[in-house]
């Protein structure tokens, strides 16, 4: 059978990422925070690009053009320019988009504060702390060994068999005498061995040492973690209101004394949006404070506008190649902040009852209502709320805040899952404790305000809320 080569025309359909659609994308998704490193690193590695807020003071003044027709350039020569189709970058720009806030407005966005101050350790805390409390060289070598062995949550890790072993110079005998020393420091509890130890040290620096709670951490302490209330109580022979008092002391120890001295990178967040209430009308602004912006260097401009003398055209090249990537930021910053701000806008106008009211009024929301409102995809939407701020008269809240899923109502329209969640943590916060209420109470209440809602999501949003069940919840006393 003979083998033929022919020519076929095919029609087919491709999705292909270009490198616009991908810068887009990734700024799309950045928090502003985020934003700002990347366009800082974008100036550093693209000399083309300028930031217009710095330079535009710097430059001379360029002389007036007289009146007149402007002066036509003999021989007009081609410039990479050409190439670039300036209004598909800067389209839909329709005066909607507010790229900074009005002046007038400055003063009414939440300051943020100019200095910060370094938190102490817990190591540093302590090593102040020995220091200050002795004069004695050797205490102080050894108190810095069990500071070095602590944990963040400031037990010992070490035996002390080990720290004697870290110098010939220490013995038993001044371990442990250090030991109890560097214990009777702040915070109460903190070089344990383990969190018996822990509990008990701190009973003794509240004066409750030798009592019925010494009694329960040294003896019962897996009665009281498993909540067998009745036979704890008939074990160290007191009534359950008795009880209920020794454990209210127990349960105001710290089982974790080191943590509040953990030195973690702060997490700053920085809103994207902000929403003003201006007369009856909110308004949506957004947050470019520290934003550059850009601008195509000029000194570059005239240096490919230049003649086309082989000896410059690598340069020329590398030129056109930057310049092409500087207009791509621009535009993806544009596009990013313009997506930003009608989503924001949407969210204002669909959760306007929650900004006027409160929780109570907030409605459900899904991606899909608010890419069908500004005519874009799903999938858009929920790039633009992740990681996204947006500062209310209500507060600060993470976009993806607002959209959640709706409860069906007796009167006609769905109410959001997290005014359900108020309502629930609002009839535990006013049940009796001795007879708090079973989770098919609750669904009860809340069907009978018109809400159709199972035994089972009530018990969900329960453990949403951290809400212990009604066993848990139970006093001590009932």
């Amino acid at each position: 059978m003979a083998l033929e080569q022919k020519l076929t025309v095919r029609l087919s359909q491709k999705l292909i990422m270009t490198p616009s659609l991908q810068q887009a994308i990734k700024l799309l998704q950045m928090s502003k925070l985020e934003l700002v490193e990347e366009v800082a690193q974008e100036l550093e590695d693209n000399p083309v690009l300028e930031d217009g807020s710095t330079t535009e003071t710097a430059e001379s003044p360029q002389p007036e053009k007289p009146d007149g027709p402007a002066e036509v350039e003999a021989n007009p020569e081609k410039t990479p320019y050409d190439e670039i189709d300036y209004e598909s970058f800067f389209q839909d720009l329709d005066g909607e988009y507010i790229p900074r806030p009005p002046v007038e407005y400055r003063e009414e966005l939440p300051s943020f504060e100019n200095t910060l101050s370094k938190p102490s350790s817990l190591s540093d805390h302590l090593a102040w702390q020995l220091d200050l409390s002795t004069s004695s060289e050797q205490v102080k070598a050894i108190g810095r060994a069990i500071i070095g062995n602590l944990d963040e949550d400031g037990f010992l890790r070490a035996t002390v068999e080990e720290i004697c072993k870290m110098d010939p110079s220490f013995n038993k005998e001044e371990i442990e005498f250090t030991l109890g020393f560097v214990q009777g420091f702040d915070p109460p509890g903190v070089a344990a061995r383990d969190l018996q130890e822990c509990l008990l040290i701190q009973l003794r620096h509240v004066g409750g040492d030798g009592g019925p709670e010494e009694d329960i951490i040294l003896h019962h302490l897996d009665k009281l973690q498993n909540q067998r209330y009745k036979e704890l109580a008939e074990v160290i022979g007191c009534s359950m209101e008795e009880l209920g008092h020794y454990l209210e002391i127990i349960r105001g120890l710290d089982p974790k004394p080191g943590q509040k001295y953990n030195v973690t990178s702060s997490q700053y967040v920085v809103p994207d949006v902000y929403v003003l209430k201006i007369d009856d009308d909110y308004q949506v602004l957004l947050n470019e404070e520290g934003l550059p912006r850009l601008r195509i260097s000029p000194v570059y401009r005239r240096m490919v506008e230049r003649g086309s003398d082989a000896a410059n055209r690598e340069a020329k090249a590398y030129v056109r190649e930057k310049l092409r990537s500087a207009f791509r930021l621009i535009k993806s910053l544009e596009e990013r902040q313009r997506t930003i701000y009608k989503v924001a806008t949407s969210i204002v106008r669909f959760q306007r009852e929650f900004l006027e009211s409160g929780i109570e009024k907030i409605r459900p929301l899904i991606l899909k209502d608010v890419a069908e409102d500004i005519g874009m995809h799903e999938s858009t939407v929920s790039r633009v709320v992740n990681n996204k701020y947006m500062h209310t008269p209500r507060g600060l809240y993470e976009m993806r805040f607002f959209f959640h899923s709706g409860i069906h109502s007796a009167y006609g329209e769905d109410i959001s899952s997290l005014t359900v969640k108020q309502k629930i943590r609002k009839i535990v916060g006013e049940e009796d404790p001795h007879h708090p209420y079973s989770d098919s109470e609750i669904a009860k209440m809340l069907r009978s305000e018109g809400l159709k809602i199972a035994r089972r999501t009530v018990a969900k949003y329960r453990e949403e809320l951290r809400i212990a069940s009604s066993t848990s919840r139970r006093q001590v006393f009932s």
